[in-house]
């Protein structure tokens, strides 16, 4: 994290299992504020500092209106959602300076598919403004570095399940039935 927003994250998914391997958040500056730290001063440090954003003015979202999220509680958010439970990570700011306008609408469409909800590469190009775009959908997911936050294993091919990169089909059966899909 820096600045509160994530810029990228990692886990150890070799081999799969059912325990946690590791969960590991790329922290590269630790000034988020304390945890004692007021809600009224940490609000304005969210404000000054940006940390509830997507790094996009069009696509601010809050983060909390009572607290920071510090690297401790992302970490936390990743653990429950790895055990299966239904955990918010919607509200978590992204770095995605990096990219397009498209991309960013694709994961903003992205996080906003419900868990337990899939949609195709199609689909998912439809609800970022761009219909017959599914080529760059699957694209923006293969390269996606936030697969939890901006959850690509939601999106499934029009014939089946598709891809998941590197870590493999099994792992995105994996989540996907964490999250109650059959698949």
């Amino acid at each position: 994290m820096q600045d509160g927003v994530v810029l990228a994250h990692d886990f150890d998914l070799h081999p799969v299992s059912d325990t946690i391997q590791s969960a590991a958040v790329i922290v590269s500056r630790g000034d988020l504020a304390p945890r004692n730290q007021s809600a009224a001063a940490c609000r304005r440090a969210e404000a000054a500092r940006g940390c509830a954003s997507i790094c996009d003015d069009s696509l601010r979202r809050p983060l909390d209106d009572t607290r920071c999220l510090t690297p401790d509680e992302l970490v936390a958010r990743f653990r429950a959602f790895l055990a299966g439970e239904a955990v918010a990570l919607d509200d978590v700011g992204l770095d995605l300076s990096w990219a397009t306008p498209f991309q960013r609408a694709l994961a903003e469409a992205l996080r906003s598919v419900p868990r337990g909800e899939v949609v195709t590469y199609g689909e998912l190009a439809a609800l970022a403004g761009r219909p017959g775009a599914a080529r760059a959908a699957g694209s923006f997911c293969a390269a996606n570095r936030f697969w939890l936050i901006v959850p690509c294993h939601r999106v499934v091919a029009a014939d089946g399940i598709g891809g998941y990169g590197d870590a493999g089909v099994a792992v995105k059966r994996r989540l996907l039935a964490l999250e109650g899909v059959v698949g």
